[in-house]
Order: C-alpha cells, then sequence, then structure tokens
C-alpha cells in the first residue's frame, strides 16, 4: 500500500522530526509565541484583556499591526512543520531517502514564499481552517485552541444559532475539500497559494465526497484499533491486578502494560500530522494519475540546499540563546516571587449550583434552590435584577420571554406584574406554579439551611442604587459572610465596594488575560472554564484570592478543573461534579490508572 510506503521508506527521518518539532514546540516556541502576545498586550497600554476591553484591544491600530506580525510568523513556523512532512513523504513516493536536515532546510526554502504576494489567505487555511474543522491536521502550536465552552453552550441552546452554526460547519468543510491539495501544489510546484487553490479545485472537482470519506473512514479505524489497543490493556491491567493483588509482581506487569500503551500513544501522537498528510498526498497523487495530469516531484539540490542552510545556520544558535534567556527569565521570576512554583493557598474544592439545580428544576427558581440543597451543593449561583418599583428579583434574562413568555423587560415592569407569572412551565409542565422569587426570600431560605450564595447583579443600565439595595439586604439578615456579590460589570464591583469593602466581591469573566489581579475591587474571580490555566490559577492563589470556574458540565472538564486546582466549581450538574471531587481524593491504583488513560484521550 502506497500510504505504508510513504510513511514506512524515510520513517527514521519523519519521526526524528516531529520529535524534534514538538519538543520545541513545548519548551521554546509556544511560550515564546505567548510572551510575543504578553509584550502585544504591554505595548498596546493593556495590562489585562476581559471581554470588557477585547473590542478597544483588537481595535488598537498598534494592536492590529503587532497581530497581522504574529500571525504571519505563527503561519511560517506551522507550514515548516506540514511542509517538511510533505517534502519527506514526496521523496518516499519517490523511494528516494531524504535526512531531517535536508528536508527541514527544503521545508524552510518553500515556507518563506508565505511573505509573498498572491499567498494572503494561506494564514487562513494554516490557522484557522485545518485546527477549527479538527481533523487531525492541526500542528502543535495551534492544536491547543478551542473555542470557549460558554460559546457552545450559548449556541447549543439556541436553535436558530445551532443551525447557523451547523451550516458555518458545513461551508467550511466545503471550503477546505475544495483547497485540500493546494498545499502540496504551494510546496512541490512552487506556486502561489492563489494559483495552487485553482489547481487544488480542479483536482478535487469529482473527488471532493470520496476525499471526505477516505480521510474519515483512515483516521476513524486508526482510532478504532488505538481503542481496542488501550481497552485490551486496560483489561490485562484489571486482570493482573485480580490475579496478583498489590504486590511486586502485579505492579511489574501492570506498569509494563502502561508503559507500552505509552510508548504507543506517543509514537500516535508524533505521526498523527504525517499520517493525516500521507492520506491526502496518496490521494493527490491518485487523482493526478487518474487524470492523466503529470506529476511533479520534488527534486533536492544537495549545493542549493547548502546555501540556503548557510543562510538559515544561525537558526540553532537562536534557538540556544532562546532556551537560555527563557530558563533563565524563569528563574529570575521564581526567585523573586513573581511566579511562585508553590501554591500556598490551600482549601476544599467547592461546588456552586449554577442558577440552582437548573438540570432537574426551572432554573432560578425557588423549586431549583431547594433541589440544589438537597443534592449537597455548597453554593447557590443566582441572577438579579431590579424591576421598575425597584424590587429586587431573581432572573438571568432582561426579558421576562424566555422562562415565563411574557415579551416585556424587568426594568419596564412592576414586581405587581410580574410576582404571579409562571417561572416553571417553560422546563416542564409539572412546574407552572413556581414563581420569579424576590432575592430577599432566597436570602432568607439561604440563611435557614446554612447555605452560601453567589448573587451575580446583571445590570441593564435602568437601575437606581442597584449595588447598595442588594448590600442593604445582605447586611439586612447579617448575610455577609456567605455570600459573594458578583458581576460580569467591573463598573459594578466599583460601585459596590464604594458601598461597602467589607462583602466580598467577584468579578465575572468570560475573557481573562494578563495580570487581572490588578482589578482591586475584585476580591476573587469566576473565569469560563476554557480559559482557566495553572498559570493564572497559581496567580491568583498567590494574591492571596480565590477563583471559581463556570460553566463547568462535563466529566473531563470538572476534573481538569479539580486538577488546576481552582476553588470552586459552577456546574449545572451537582452530582457528577460531587463525585469527580469525591474520587480525585480518595482514588486507588486503578482509579489513577484509568484516569491517566482518560487524560490521554
Amino acid at each position: 500500500m502506497k500510504i505504508k510506503k510513504m510513511l514506512g521508506y524515510n520513517f527514521k527521518s519523519l519521526v526524528s522530526f516531529e520529535l524534534l518539532y514538538k519538543v520545541l514546540s513545548a519548551i521554546i516556541f509556544v511560550p515564546l509565541f505567548l510572551g510575543i502576545f504578553r509584550l502585544i498586550t504591554k505595548v498596546s497600554g493593556y495590562e489585562y484583556l476581559t471581554l470588557e476591553n477585547i473590542g478597544s484591544f483588537l481595535l488598537n491600530p498598534l494592536t492590529l499591526l503587532f497581530l497581522i506580525i504574529l500571525i504571519l510568523i505563527l503561519t511560517f513556523y506551522t507550514l515548516i512543520d506540514i511542509s517538511t512532512v510533505i517534502v519527506i513523504l514526496d521523496m518516499s513516493y519517490q523511494s528516494k531517502k531524504i535526512t531531517v536536515k535536508e528536508a527541514f532546510v527544503t521545508a524552510i526554502s518553500k515556507s518563506l514564499k508565505v511573505f509573498k504576494k498572491g499567498n494572503i489567505l494561506l494564514p487562513f487555511l494554516i490557522l484557522f481552517l485545518i485546527p477549527f474543522l479538527n481533523i487531525g491536521l492541526s500542528s502543535g502550536v495551534i492544536s491547543t485552541v478551542k473555542i470557549p465552552e460558554f460559546i457552545t453552550d450559548f449556541i447549543r441552546n439556541n436553535s436558530f444559532l445551532s443551525i447557523i452554526y451547523l451550516l458555518f460547519l458545513i461551508l467550511l468543510l466545503v471550503l477546505l475539500f475544495r483547497w485540500l491539495y493546494s498545499l502540496h501544489y504551494f510546496i512541490l510546484e512552487d506556486k502561489t497559494f492563489k494559483e495552487a487553490r485553482k489547481e487544488s479545485i480542479k483536482l478535487s472537482k469529482k473527488n471532493k465526497l470520496k476525499d471526505f470519506f477516505s480521510i474519515i473512514g483512515i483516521e476513524l479505524l486508526i482510532t478504532i484499533v488505538y481503542i481496542l489497543y488501550i481497552f485490551i490493556g486496560i483489561v490485562l491491567i484489571i486482570l493482573f491486578y485480580k490475579w496478583f493483588g498489590n504486590n511486586l509482581l502485579g505492579d511489574l506487569a501492570i506498569t509494563t502494560i502502561w508503559l507500552l500503551i505509552a510508548i504507543s500513544f506517543a509514537i500516535l501522537t508524533l505521526l498523527a500530522t504525517p499520517i493525516s498528510f500521507a492520506i491526502i498526498s496518496f490521494l493527490f497523487y491518485h487523482h493526478k494519475e487518474k487524470q492523466k495530469i503529470k506529476i511533479v516531484h520534488l527534486k533536492i539540490n544537495s549545493r542549493e540546499n547548502k546555501k540556503v542552510f548557510k543562510k538559515i545556520k544561525f537558526f540553532r544558535y537562536v534557538v540556544i540563546i532562546l532556551a537560555i534567556l527563557s530558563g533563565t527569565l524563569l528563574t529570575y521570576e521564581v526567585l523573586n516571587g513573581h511566579n511562585d512554583l508553590k501554591i500556598e493557598h490551600l482549601k476544599t474544592m467547592e461546588v456552586t449550583a449554577h442558577r440552582g439545580a437548573s438540570v432537574s428544576y426551572p432554573e432560578n427558581t425557588m423549586s431549583a434552590f431547594k433541589g440544589a440543597k438537597k443534592l449537597g451543593s455548597d453554593w447557590i449561583e443566582l441572577d438579579v435584577q431590579q424591576t421598575r418599583d425597584g424590587e429586587l428579583i431573581v432572573l438571568h434574562d432582561p426579558n421576562l420571554r424566555r422562562t415565563t413568555g411574557v415579551n416585556k423587560n424587568t426594568w419596564e415592569a412592576t414586581y405587581a406584574e410580574i410576582k404571579d407569572l409562571d417561572a416553571g412551565s417553560f422546563f416542564n409542565e409539572k412546574f407552572k406554579d413556581e414563581r420569579i422569587p424576590l432575592l430577599e426570600d432566597v436570602i432568607k431560605y439561604a440563611k435557614e439551611n446554612n447555605i452560601k450564595l453567589n448573587i451575580e447583579l446583571k445590570p441593564t443600565g435602568n437601575e437606581k442604587d442597584f449595588e447598595k439595595q442588594v448590600g442593604e439586604l445582605i447586611k439586612k439578615y447579617d448575610f455577609m459572610n456567605n455570600v459573594v456579590v458578583t458581576s460580569q460589570v467591573y463598573k459594578v464591583l466599583e460601585n459596590f465596594k464604594a458601598y461597602d469593602q467589607n462583602i466580598k466581591t467577584v468579578y465575572v469573566m468570560s475573557l481573562a488575560y494578563g495580570d487581572i489581579t490588578n482589578l482591586t475591587c475584585a476580591d476573587s474571580f469566576s473565569i469560563e472554564a476554557s480559559s482557566v490555566t495553572r498559570t493564572l490559577v497559581n496567580k491568583i492563589h498567590n494574591k492571596g484570592k480565590e477563583i471559581y470556574a463556570w460553566t463547568v458540565n462535563t466529566k473531563d472538564s470538572i476534573q481538569e478543573m479539580v486538577d488546576l486546582n481552582v476553588d470552586n466549581i459552577i456546574t449545572d450538574n451537582i452530582t457528577l461534579a460531587k463525585d469527580v471531587i469525591y474520587q480525585s481524593k480518595t482514588s486507588n491504583l486503578i482509579n489513577e490508572y484509568v484516569k491517566f488513560v482518560q487524560e490521554l484521550f
């Protein structure tokens, strides 16, 4: 089989390059690119990025200039990986040997074309289209990019947006398979990306559907085989554990199996890009042969490569210097307390019921709050708005339509108009008697039942003494030690702190980048889960503050937050969160192994 030949003929060169590339990406280039982005924010005058200031940051002319440069550098760096793989595969197709050095130098000379005219859409394909569709072609630097969970949840819960999103994905998929062979034309035949796209469209004109199923089918087959391999390994581990128990012989057998699985996974990871492009290369050559189009192969010119290598010889020294500088900077920050590797802030992780037990009860209602108490939630998160006559009601949306069927904004209605509305039938007819509660009633319930409240203020711009009114209500019931007042609008926290410095405030953020700890009116931070990183957790903890993660609903995402040591998980699935946290604290040997497998996937 030609795919097997393309992967096997220069297998050593492929694996050696991919290993080198991924190691350099992990220890040098990914941190370097992140450092460049941090520099961009500082030069543009932004110490931190949030959803409130991201718009002005992106529209800043200086930001745009730096981002364009960064995108070009990222495209060039990622293209080197793809180009090297395609070069090696092409030489294997010709049954010719090639060294890593020869392939790498050739790839650099080809990748430099990204800076020429006619290649303006190349970054779109390399950095957005391929990794966004996530079919195994993405490269090291960009493979960790993902859409925040709160955005996908919002789309999933809106039928119209779900349809638009699906159509958008289909459009991208069609576009990708029209351009599928453009990189081969770009690298192997020295065409501009504009010319390469036209040639790719011609070549794939009658083959897009076949190409799609060929690529997906082969990659699915590889995945299934590997999953079966893992499954057999886990079965053997369980059997060995039952047969031998927790002794030296059993541990040796189990360790050997895990070592084999880990090595296999490492090899599969290294070969992910080569396998994907081997499939595309095979289809590229196959379609050309079938359509009787001349196949243009690479010819490695040793003399020309030597010239190119001399020009880029400084690259190895740059890598060494960057490694030394990165290590020196890290050491300096650790020694000076800017990047403390030890987190002193240790406490039991808590669970917050998002809008109450909203999986089983209508959100933001007394039944949802009582359900959260039954399920053992430590906190209840709820949303507060102000009516036209100044009453504080518990409701998420500024309009009553979604939960009550009445198309009216909260600031336009009095509490008398709201208090008898049905706020439960939208969820299930059996909750038709549910009402929109007053914040005061919820505080009374929480105090009587010893449960803490996360009160998120939802300003519409029509409030009067909003923050002061909430603060007075908290003080009235002497509830200051069992509550946090939160908001996605930082000005609200500033207003609340101006009223009372002692009640704890939390800034709710969809995006968190930079030194957000400088936001002094936030005692802690509630951050969308996809923005939570170990560095951010450490930074917030080292300032003596807490970090909440929202909205975390899957086992994997909850476990990730546990591993990152966040203080509070805000979830719709209280039982699942409690179970995952409990298991992480009481895991035995088998649980550790199963957890390791889950992390691999």
